[in-house]
């Protein structure tokens, strides 16, 4: 197999673990904590984090971005090649897709099925934003600052904590936001609100590279 196809495989069975966690962890909450909405996010939070941790601890000698906000800003800082960012965001998307489909077929629900929780409006849209902002700062300052091995653990730490400081619970991630439109739960959004979401996304990636660049410059 060349580097290249481990790279694709790598960010497809990545991204389709962190859709389990985080569709899955959502069903399951949901399941054992029906009046309780606190304890679900909680619940949905620790083990996304879990998630994370373990996934970028696996892939990340090989590739863990997961997310094309983080592919998009690593191809602007000059950490990928703009050749490899369309085959990334498209195995980055089959693989939320593939998780969101295998985390409803464990829990004994439809394959996929339109999610119907609205998330819109003005405070959710710059909630992502601001996810996404902090989520490539926490990512590239490391990188930047050559201390890659911190990256699994200050990453869950962070997106553990955006599911409470952020009104959207900080999808910050297209892939993830386009996997969870297919599964009619907790964590589902409805697909319709889905766009927005990545346009508030692309927004935070604008910003966090200007501010990289700023903060982190290069010779």
């Amino acid at each position: 197999m060349t580097s290249r196809s481990r790279v694709l495989l790598a960010e497809c069975l990545g991204t389709t673990l962190l859709l389990i966690g985080v569709v899955g962890s959502g069903i399951m909450a949901a399941r054992l904590s029906p009046d309780d909405v606190g304890l679900q996010l909680f619940q949905n939070a620790v083990a996304t984090a879990a998630v994370l941790v373990a996934i970028i601890a696996i892939f990340g000698t090989i590739s863990a971005d997961f997310n094309p906000a983080v592919t998009i800003g690593a191809w602007l800082l000059g950490h990928r090649a703009g050749r490899d960012v369309a085959p990334l965001i498209v195995v980055q998307v089959i693989g939320a897709v593939a998780g969101t489909v295998l985390a409803n077929l464990m829990f004994d629900l439809d394959a996929a099925t339109w999610s119907t929780t609205s998330r819109s409006g003005g405070h959710l849209w710059l909630s992502e934003v601001v996810a996404t902002v902090g989520l490539l700062l926490v990512v590239f300052a490391l990188v930047r600052a050559g201390r890659t091995a911190h990256l699994p653990y200050v990453v869950g730490a962070y997106i553990g904590g955006a599911y409470f400081f952020t009104s959207s619970t900080s999808f910050a991630n297209p892939a993830v936001t386009v996997g969870r439109t297919l599964s009619d739960t907790f964590a589902g959004i409805e697909p319709s609100c889905a766009p927005m979401f990545v346009v508030m996304q692309l927004v935070g990636v604008g910003v966090a590279v200007v501010l990289l660049r700023a903060l982190f410059p290069t010779d």
